[in-house]
């Protein structure tokens, strides 16, 4: 069984690193190239990069910071936010992203994963999927759970898989930012419905949420950021807790 991966989330506007809640309240966390390189030294097996503001205006920004991440870091990484075309994703990809991921759009047009996938390879299509529980039933959003859809979490995920996608990145909308943990049961049926990785993404408030969602919820990677940003703990401290707990982890 390939070792479990941790990854770190940095959300980019203006080619700062941000963080807040629900993106409010955003604070300056460091330059993006920096932290990446800081995290990659320190034993992150990937990192995600999202354009959290993901206006025209912006891409040239994310575009030439992408060039630099790929200039510095020398572990693969994913990148995301307005991704609505496969010129979009080429663009990115040809800047020296590793893969890409697409959420609103790919509900939009589900098309658009099999396009970027035939172009350049599942390997390098991630679909983030941010759901929440309604009337008992996963049901999706979009735009940052904001906007409810009618599409099941799980139905969802298959279909998107079948279009081509590499990877899933699976948020509860119920959970995210509560730092309460993971719906273990939820990630593990849906970890095994699939044939492709599952990153875990939203919820984790300690090491024992973590590794939780790596054991009992079968999650192939646990996705994080604040805890990483504000030093609440390092990754390798992490990383030795995780195998302490007996979930395999590159050290």
């Amino acid at each position: 069984m390939p070792a479990k991966r941790i990854i770190p989330c940095l959300d980019v506007r203006g080619g700062r690193t941000v963080k807040g809640i629900n993106f409010e309240g955003l604070a300056d966390v460091g330059d993006p190239v920096e932290l990446g390189a800081r995290y990659a030294a320190q034993g992150a097996d990937e990192l995600v990069y999202l354009d959290i503001s993901a206006s025209r205006e912006e891409r040239a920004t994310f575009t030439g910071l992408v060039s630099r991440i790929a200039e510095r870091i020398n572990i693969p990484f994913t990148v995301g936010g307005g991704i609505s075309s496969v010129g979009d994703a080429a663009r990115l990809l040809d800047a020296g992203a590793d893969k890409i991921t697409v959420n609103s759009a790919a509900v939009a047009d589900p098309s658009l994963v099999e396009a970027i996938a035939s172009r350049y390879g599942r390997q390098f299509v991630v679909v983030a999927i941010d759901a929440r529980q309604v009337d008992g039933t996963w049901r999706v959003t979009t735009h940052g759970g904001s906007r409810l859809t009618d599409r099941e979490l799980f139905s969802w995920a298959l279909e998107v898989e079948n279009r081509g996608a590499g990877e899933i990145m699976f948020t509860s909308m119920d959970h995210d930012g509560t730092r309460s943990g993971y719906p273990c049961d939820t990630f593990a049926r849906l970890c095994d419905s699939l044939n492709i990785p599952v990153i875990a993404s939203g919820g984790a408030g300690s090491v024992e949420d973590i590794a939780q969602v790596l054991g009992d919820g079968h999650a192939d990677a646990a996705l994080a950021a604040s805890i990483f940003h504000y030093g609440e703990i390092t990754i390798p401290e992490l990383k030795r807790k995780l195998s302490t707990l007996n979930i395999e982890v590159r050290l």
